[in-house]
């Protein structure tokens, strides 16, 4: 069983989504891009409707986000 982080999509840039740990900004690393595509059709949802949208997501062997769904 994979373990599951709480993730916020912050913005879009081109095709790609920005994601960051849904935690206080002050303890947030950097963020990491995904394909926007391949989030909004896991959660059923527009791309252009990711932004502030809050995840769940697991966490793969390389530290990779996958199995997205709403938090």
């Amino acid at each position: 069983m994979s373990e599951r982080v709480n993730v916020r999509v912050l913005l879009l840039i081109g095709d790609q989504a920005e994601i960051v740990a849904d935690v206080p900004l002050e303890e947030r690393g950097e963020p990491v891009r995904y394909p926007a595509a391949e989030i909004a059709e896991a959660v059923d949802l527009p791309a252009d409707r990711l932004p502030g949208t809050r995840l769940s997501a697991a966490v793969g062997r390389d530290d990779r986000l996958s199995g997205w769904s709403l938090a």
